[in-house]
C-alpha cells in the first residue's frame, strides 16, 4: 500500500477562504451587472478549480462553474420570447435571474456551512 505524501497537500489559508466568498459574492451581484461580474467570477472559478484538491473548494466551484452554463443555456433558449412580446422575455428573465441567484445564495451558505455544494 502506497503512503500518502502529506507534505504535496497545502493546507488552506483564510485568504483561500475570502476568494471563495468574494467569487460567490460576484455571482450573486452577476444579475445586476448585465452578467459581467459572472464572466469575471467564472474565470477566477476555473483558475481556482485548476489547482484545486480539497474536496469541499473543489465542490464549489464545479458548482459555481456548472450554474453559470445552465443559466446561460436557459437565457439562450429563451431568448426568442422577446421576439413574441416583451411581457413572456421579461417573465423567462427574471425567472432565470431569480433562479441563478438562489442557486448562488444556496451555494453560499452550503459552503459557510463547510458542505459541499452537491
Amino acid at each position: 500500500m502506497a503512503e500518502t505524501d502529506f507534505a504535496e497537500f497545502e493546507a488552506k489559508t483564510p485568504g483561500d477562504r475570502t476568494m471563495m466568498q468574494v467569487l460567490y459574492g460576484m455571482h450573486v451581484l452577476a444579475p445586476f451587472t448585465m452578467w459581467t461580474l459572472a464572466v469575471v467570477a467564472l474565470v477566477g472559478n476555473y483558475i481556482k478549480r485548476g489547482g484545486e484538491q480539497e474536496p469541499l473548494y473543489l465542490s464549489h466551484h464545479s458548482y459555481m462553474i456548472s450554474t453559470f452554463w445552465w443559466t446561460l443555456l436557459w437565457l439562450i433558449v429563451t431568448g426568442p420570447l422577446w421576439l413574441i412580446f416583451i411581457i413572456p422575455g421579461w417573465i423567462a428573465y427574471s425567472v432565470i435571474g431569480v433562479w441563478y441567484i438562489y442557486r448562488c445564495v444556496r451555494g453560499w451558505l452550503r459552503f459557510n456551512e463547510s458542505r459541499l455544494a452537491y
